[in-house]
């Protein structure tokens, strides 16, 4: 485990990196290395929501890290529960644009569209994506805008990403459907960024859904909705947790053979 500036680690040119004397950032975070992470995915492993959330209590952190309900699972799977999963937080904010909207003709608006995606709203936490990052966006305020498609959300599983959050919109939700990747979010975003945002940081601590979520927290996700762990005490919550769910399947299985159910995953 190590600490670190985040801003250390991204020497790419984001004027946001860049403050004036005297400004600091006030909330600090904490960087892991990717064994760290496995680590403590490990002790997540088949933790349900609900079940955290009952983890969260015991530790004395009630209703810390449950996500609005409005943010929900885009697509449900009953039989393997692959919408289900668990991270580790890479985080993103977008903010509405206030530039003043451009009247291009056809032939200039996609030199201008590609200039707003690479200079203006660019993805530059996709190099911090790695096996068992979960991504999560703080896009709520920017209007009907889908920063995630279905061309992005799978360049961001290529590299090892479980899973998306996000309190704003995705498009091409259809596809992202048929492709199978997780994705929580508020609400359909039918336009593109150029116009409609700009991205204001990278791993730094933002709000999602009404709770703080900061880089390396741990996210769990399921039908139920979403809770983040802050990471300092992801030990003792998942600790708590499994108790919790063994207790669960325990009880469960008795009701399954009294009901002459055939086990399943859930109670095995």
């Amino acid at each position: 485990m190590f600490t670190q500036s985040v801003l250390l680690l991204f020497p790419f040119a984001l004027q946001l990196s860049a403050q004036p004397a005297g400004e600091r950032s006030i909330l600090t975070v904490k960087l892991y290395s990717a064994e760290d992470d496995a680590q403590v995915l490990k002790l997540f492993e088949g933790l349900r929501v609900a079940d955290v959330s009952d983890g969260m209590d015991i530790v004395g952190l009630p209703d810390s890290g449950l996500m609005n309900p409005a943010i929900r699972p885009l697509w449900r799977d009953t039989e393997k529960f692959d919408h289900q999963f668990t991270g580790i937080a890479v985080t993103v904010r977008y903010v509405p644009t206030n530039r003043p909207k451009a009247r291009l003709a056809p032939e200039e608006f996609s030199r201008w569209e590609s200039n707003w995606y690479r200079e203006i709203s660019p993805e530059p936490f996709t190099r911090m994506l790695r096996e068992g990052a979960a991504l999560v966006i703080d896009g709520g305020e920017d209007g009907d805008t889908g920063s995630i498609g279905s061309n992005n959300i799978l360049s961001w599983r290529l590299r090892g990403m479980r899973g998306v959050v996000t309190s704003g919109g995705a498009r091409d939700t259809d596809e992202i459907i048929k492709e199978r990747v997780p994705l929580y979010y508020r609400r359909p975003g039918r336009g593109i960024r150029p116009g409609r945002n700009e991205v204001e940081s990278v791993n730094r601590p933002i709000m999602c859904g009404g709770v703080l979520v900061r880089p390396a927290d741990v996210v769990v996700a399921d039908g139920d909705g979403v809770i983040v762990v802050p990471r300092e005490q992801a030990a003792a919550v998942a600790s708590a947790a499994r108790k919790i769910l063994e207790s669960d399947k325990a009880g469960r299985r008795k009701l399954y053979e009294k009901l002459g159910l055939p086990a399943d995953k859930t109670v095995r």
